[in-house]
């Protein structure tokens, strides 16, 4: 019998608001991802509403609400009997979204050289600066948001409005994935290296290396997903 997963006792843990004036639904999203980013809601965990919402100090209907905005991130699903769960998808199903996901973000940094201003470029850079120099003092969570804003604002960079939806949708399904590829510390300083020649690229605004040294390092994503897992079990 699969044993079933543990979730942490919610009612331990610090809720600040990161987006003060987002809806109460947004932040209801927003500290739901950071629960099952964190793992104190695991991947397969069955979700009771009624303790989330009391711990997140809100009525169940905004939860709701949230829970469905995460549904379609590909975070949560839901059971035959309605019964929401935090996703977990097999490993192909997320290999697969993240060759998408390198060729969407090879395509950005091709875009970004032509179009990106001086001040993307240097905003990109500060974010790389600022996490390889906070490696091991920064909190995980703070850490893999900027290795995500360093993504992002390429992206934004490439001013392609069609790549930059699709983009944010492959993103917020492997949201989890690219956490966990973030985290493992045998992989830092390969990461970190790549960041850097992607910098690099970008800033001598060379098309070509910029993509190959976008999807390359997805590339490292994958590997470094498949090495989590297979740690894990």
């Amino acid at each position: 019998m699969q044993r079933k997963p543990e979730i942490f006792d919610l009612k331990d843990t610090e809720f600040e608001l990161e987006r003060p004036r987002a809806t109460l639904v947004e932040i209801a999203a927003d500290k739901l991802r950071e629960l099952i980013l964190l793992e104190k809601l695991p991947a397969g965990a069955h979700i009771s509403e009624r303790e989330v919402a009391s711990a997140l100090g809100i009525s169940r209907t905004p939860l709701t609400k949230a829970l469905t905005i995460l549904e379609q991130d590909g975070l949560i699903e839901y059971s035959v009997t309605r019964r929401p769960q935090v996703a977990n998808p097999p490993l192909e199903e997320i290999t697969q979204n993240l060759v998408v996901m390198g060729a969407l973000e090879g395509l950005a940094g091709e875009l970004a050289c032509a179009n990106a201003s001086e001040d993307d470029i240097a905003r990109v850079a500060s974010f790389q600066t600022r996490m390889e120099e906070g490696d091991g003092s920064l909190p995980p969570l703070e850490s893999f948001r900027l290795d995500m804003k360093i993504h992002e604002t390429i992206v934004q960079a490439s001013g392609n409005q069609p790549l930059i939806d699709t983009h944010g949708k492959y993103n917020a399904r492997l949201w989890r994935a690219r956490f966990l590829s973030s985290q493992r510390g045998l992989g830092r300083n390969q990461t970190f290296a790549e960041h850097r020649a992607i910098v690099e690229a970008l800033t001598r605004r060379d098309a070509k290396a910029t993509a190959a040294a976008m999807r390359a390092h997805l590339a490292s994503t994958v590997k470094n997903i498949i090495n989590v897992l297979e740690e894990r079990a």
